[in-house]
C-alpha cells in the first residue's frame, strides 16, 4: 500500500548499494525534487552510497547546480549505465575524469533490457549495437579507463544468428515523475510530454523486490480513466507531492491538453524556441544540407530526424510542402505532430499519439521508419560513422544506433569540416570561403556509432550530405554522386579526401 511522504521522508526507502532507475528523457520529465532529496541525505548522513544509476536517456537538466548532478558530483555513485549524458554537465567531465564507474549503451536496448527485467527475463536481445563500439568484438560500451563490467552486453549466437544480449543490473529502486496520484495511488500522466519507461520501470522494481516512489504535481480524489493511468497504484510504494515550477503557457503545446492543426506548429515552435533554444546562430552551411537532405523525402514516410543540423530539414520540408504529408516520430514515444528541441527534445508539440518508448523502440528496430536525417562527428572511407564521441568529449549514443540500425534511406548530415569553415550560398551557387582546421571526413572513425558494413548487408540506402557535396554509401566505402553548383570538385572536395573515393560517371562531364 503507497503511502503520501515528504521527498525527504521518501529518501529513507533507499539504501547504501542500491540500483535506482530514472524515468526521464534529457532535459525533461525529471523528478527532480527526489534528486535533490537525495542529495540533502546524503550531504547531512553520506548514506545511501555506492548506488548504480540507470536512465535510457538520461536524467540532467542542463544545469549542474541541480537534480542528480549534485550528489553524482559528491561521490553517492559508484556505476552509471545510460544511454545519452548531454544533459548532464558536471557528470559527462567526471565521467572522463574516471571518477566513477560509466557505461554507454544505445537507448533503445536500455530500454527494452528494463522491459526484460519487469517480464521476469534477466536481459533483452537485439541486432542493434552488431559491429558498433557497444560490441564487446569492438569495443564494449566502457566510457573510461575504471570501466570494466563485462556483462551488460554480450556477442551471442541463437539459433545461427548473431546477436547483442543486453543485460542490466536488478533494479531495486524507481524514481518517477507523473502528473497526478488519485485516492487509490494510481498515477496518471495527463500534463506529462512523454511516459518513457515508467510502467517497465515500475513492475521492474517490485520483480526485484524494490521500491517505487513517484513524484508528482497533485492528488486528486476522482479516480482517472483507466487508459489515463500509467502506473496502476498496487505498484507504487511512496507518493511524493510536490508544487509544480511555473512555466509559460507555450509548454501547454506538448502536453496534448488540446489539438494543434499543422498550420500552427510553426507559432507554438518559434514560442518555445525563445525559451528552450541552447543555440541560436546563423547557421549557412546547416541550411544548404538541410534544404538538400529534406528533398529525400517522400510523401507517406515516417521519419526520425535528429538534433542540431538535420533540425534544418524540417524547415525545407514545410517550404515544400511535404512536412504535412509525411509522419514525424521521436525517441521518447511520440507519434505525429512537430518534435520540439533545444531544452525540451523528446516532447512533441500536437503529437497524435505518445507510446511507451520500449514501443517506440520496437518500430525503430524492426525497420519502421522510412527515412532518418541523423548528425555526425567523423566519417570515414568505409562509411561508418562517429556520432557519439568526440576528442576528450562525449554525449553518448542515444536512440542513434536504434534508429539507424534498419531504416530503410539514412541520410547524415554533417559539414565537411569544422571550426572554421565558412560558406557562402546565392542564387543556389556555393563558395567555400574557408575550410575549417578540423575535417570531418577521415581515413578511421574514433568510434564506430554506425557500421557501414551492417547497412550493407541490411541492404539500406545510405547518404552522406554536406555543404558541398553528396556521397553514398557504395560497395567499397563512399561514393562520390553530387557536387553543389559553384563547388569546385578537384579543389573543394577530392583534394581534401585523405583518402580514394568512387566518382559517379556523369561527374566526370
Amino acid at each position: 500500500m503507497y503511502k503520501i511522504m515528504t521527498s525527504d521522508e521518501a529518501m529513507n526507502l533507499i539504501e547504501n548499494g542500491d540500483v535506482i532507475c530514472v524515468n526521464s528523457f534529457l532535459g525533461i520529465e525529471n523528478p527532480v525534487e527526489l534528486h535533490e532529496a537525495l542529495y540533502r541525505k546524503y550531504k547531512a548522513t553520506g548514506s545511501p552510497k555506492h548506488l548504480t544509476m540507470i536512465s535510457s536517456a538520461g536524467f540532467g537538466i542542463w544545469d549542474e547546480t541541480r537534480n542528480a548532478e549534485l550528489y553524482i558530483k559528491e561521490g553517492a555513485v559508484d556505476k552509471i549505465i545510460c544511454g545519452h549524458f548531454g544533459a548532464m554537465f558536471s557528470t559527462k567531465k567526471l565521467v572522463l575524469e574516471n571518477k566513477f564507474e560509466a557505461y554507454n549503451l544505445p537507448l533503445g536496448c536500455i530500454s527494452h533490457a528494463i522491459r526484460a527485467q519487469a517480464g521476469g527475463i534477466p536481459g533483452a536481445l537485439s541486432k542493434v549495437g552488431l559491429d558498433i563500439f557497444v560490441d564487446p568484438m569492438i569495443d564494449g560500451p566502457a566510457i573510461n579507463d575504471i570501466s570494466h563490467d563485462d556483462s551488460l552486453v554480450k556477442h551471442v549466437e541463437v539459433d545461427g544468428e548473431e546477436f547483442l544480449y543486453y543485460k542490466l543490473p536488478k533494479i531495486n529502486v524507481a524514481l518517477i515523475k507523473g502528473t497526478a496520484a488519485d485516492y487509490k495511488g494510481n498515477i496518471s500522466f495527463d500534463d506529462m510530454y512523454m511516459s518513457g519507461d515508467a510502467l517497465s520501470i515500475c513492475q521492474a522494481t517490485k520483480a526485484n523486490g524494490g521500491k517505487v516512489i513517484v513524484q508528482v504535481d497533485r492528488i486528486v480524489s476522482t479516480p482517472s480513466r483507466p487508459r489515463n493511468t500509467i502506473i496502476p497504484g498496487c505498484l507504487v510504494d511512496a507518493i511524493v507531492k510536490v508544487k509544480p515550477e511555473p512555466r509559460h503557457a507555450a509548454y501547454e503545446s506538448l502536453t496534448g491538453s488540446f489539438e494543434i492543426p499543422y498550420t500552427q506548429w510553426q507559432d507554438w515552435s518559434d514560442m518555445l524556441e525563445a525559451r528552450t533554444s541552447t543555440k541560436n546562430i546563423v547557421n549557412i552551411p546547416g541550411n544548404i544540407i538541410g534544404k538538400r537532405a529534406a528533398m529525400e523525402l517522400k510523401e507517406d514516410d515516417i521519419v526520425n530526424i535528429g538534433v542540431g543540423i538535420p533540425e534544418t530539414v524540417t524547415k525545407y520540408a514545410r517550404e515544400s510542402g511535404i512536412l504535412d504529408k509525411v509522419t514525424l516520430t521521436v525517441e521518447s514515444g511520440g507519434v505525429g505532430g512537430f518534435p520540439a528541441s533545444g531544452k525540451v527534445f523528446g516532447a512533441v508539440i500536437g503529437a497524435n499519439s505518445m507510446n511507451d518508448m520500449a514501443n517506440q523502440f520496437d518500430l525503430y528496430n524492426n525497420g519502421g521508419l522510412d527515412i532518418c536525417f541523423m548528425g555526425g562527428i567523423e566519417v570515414d572511407k568505409h562509411g561508418n560513422v562517429n556520432a557519439h564521441r568526440g576528442p576528450g568529449a562525449f554525449a553518448g549514443i542515444g536512440g542513434f544506433a536504434n534508429i539507424t540500425a534498419k531504416t530503410k534511406t539514412v541520410v547524415f548530415c554533417v559539414t565537411f569540416n569544422t571550426k572554421g569553415l565558412s560558406v557562402d550560398e546565392n542564387d543556389g551557387m556555393i563558395t567555400i570561403k574557408n575550410n575549417g582546421s578540423v575535417p570531418k571526413f577521415i581515413d578511421k572513425v574514433t568510434s564506430i556509432s554506425f557500421s557501414a558494413k551492417r547497412a550493407r548487408a541490411n541492404k539500406q540506402k545510405i547518404l552522406y550530405v554536406t555543404e558541398r557535396c553528396v556521397f553514398e554509401l557504395g560497395e567499397n566505402g563512399l561514393r562520390l554522386i553530387e557536387v553543389y553548383p559553384g563547388v569546385d570538385m578537384e579543389n573543394d572536395v577530392l583534394s581534401l579526401l585523405p583518402f580514394e573515393v568512387e566518382i559517379d560517371p556523369i561527374l566526370r562531364y
